[in-house]
């Protein structure tokens, strides 16, 4: 009894730590970011919200979604194993993935904003990181020193990654807030199967083919009228 009790606290807290981390007033300027939506939409090419649900599940599931949860796996998998040339390399790839300069400043400048915030209000008492951390990796990398399973990390991520999507297409659009839930709930089994996925992965199948949404970041370069960063 006292060991179950044990684990339930253990679980609360990783629940809380997730849940604070991967909240929106987290303080890692998430809300400046649409990771291109702004470009589909003043393009027409998002324009309601099934078209916003398409368009995010296929990034999700094919896109930038994906490649940050093999790459959040596997800095997992190399902190837990002590890995510290691993995670360096893995650190240098996500970097270098990022298909355009606004992709790039997006999860460099939201990593770093992490790791900065969790190391002030949850230390891990740790010697010196990577000096850029693409932003699934300093999650992937929280959540392994503070001992919370890769499932539930995986899961809280891709949620926050697409309800951060669903926040940006509500205001551009624009879309009521019942209609924002209903594209986070028909969101749900896709977070899951990717979840599923990059739990059984590895680095050689990253990768990505949602290149309408890659253009649509380089497009939003010089866009000319702009509410968000990327």
């Amino acid at each position: 009894m006292a060991g179950s009790g044990a684990s339930r606290g253990a679980d609360a807290a990783a629940l809380y730590r997730l849940m604070a981390w991967l909240s929106p007033a987290y303080p890692v300027g998430a809300f400046s970011h649409s990771h291109g939506l702004e470009w589909e939409v003043e393009a027409g090419n998002v324009c309601d919200a099934q078209g916003l649900s398409r368009w995010i599940g296929d990034i999700l599931r094919h896109g930038g979604g994906r490649q940050d949860a093999i790459l959040l796996a596997a800095t997992w998998r190399a902190i837990r194993g002590g890995d510290a040339a691993g995670l360096a390399m893995i650190a240098e790839l996500a970097a270098a993935l990022s298909p355009s300069r606004e992709r790039r400043t997006e999860t460099l400048s939201q990593g770093r904003a992490f790791a900065l915030a969790t190391e002030a209000a949850w230390p891990a008492g740790v010697g010196e990181d990577p000096a850029d951390l693409a932003y699934p990796v300093a999650v992937g990398l929280a959540a392994a020193r503070h001992g919370i399973a890769l499932e539930p990390a995986l899961v809280a991520y891709l949620h926050a990654f697409a309800a951060n999507l669903v926040s940006a297409g509500v205001r551009l659009v624009p879309l009521g807030q019942t209609d924002g839930q209903r594209a986070i709930a028909r969101l749900e089994p896709v977070v899951a199967a990717v979840a599923a996925e990059a739990m059984a992965a590895d680095l050689e199948v990253i990768g990505g083919c949602a290149l309408l949404a890659d253009i649509a970041s380089m497009r939003h370069e010089t866009q000319y009228t702009r509410l968000f960063r990327t």
